[in-house]
C-alpha cells in the first residue's frame, strides 16, 4: 500500500488538485527589438563585460542585471544605462540573454 492509497483511506472525501509540473520560471522582463550589444573591455588592466542598448525601464535594467550577477556568481554595477559585469563572460551572458528572449550582438574579439 502506498502513501496515495493510503490518504484515499484516510480522506476518501478528497479529490486531488491536479498539479501543473510545467511552471515557467523565466523572469519577465521587456523584451525589445534591437539588439543588446555585448562587449569586452580592459580597465586597470582587469576584464569587464559591457552590455549596452537596453531601452527599457530603469526597474527592469537593474532586474537584469541582479540577475546576471547572481547567475554567473560576479560582481558589477549599472551606470548611464549600461551593465558592466567583472569578468570576461561573454559567452555566458549571450546565452542567459538569449534564453530570456532576448537578441544579442557580439562586438569585439
Amino acid at each position: 500500500m502506498d502513501l496515495q492509497d493510503q490518504l484515499k483511506n484516510l480522506f476518501p472525501d478528497h479529490e486531488p488538485e491536479e498539479s501543473t509540473d510545467e511552471i515557467d520560471a523565466k523572469p519577465s522582463y521587456w523584451l525589445q527589438d534591437d539588439p543588446i550589444i555585448c562587449k569586452y573591455e580592459k580597465r586597470k588592466g582587469k576584464p569587464i563585460t559591457i552590455l549596452e542598448g537596453y531601452n527599457g525601464a530603469d526597474s527592469d535594467l537593474k532586474k537584469l542585471a541582479k540577475d546576471l550577477k547572481t547567475f554567473l556568481g560576479v560582481g558589477g554595477s549599472v551606470k548611464n544605462e549600461t551593465i558592466i559585469i567583472q569578468g570576461d563572460f561573454r559567452d555566458k551572458i549571450m546565452a542567459f540573454l538569449k534564453d530570456n528572449g532576448f537578441t544579442v550582438k557580439r562586438v569585439g574579439g
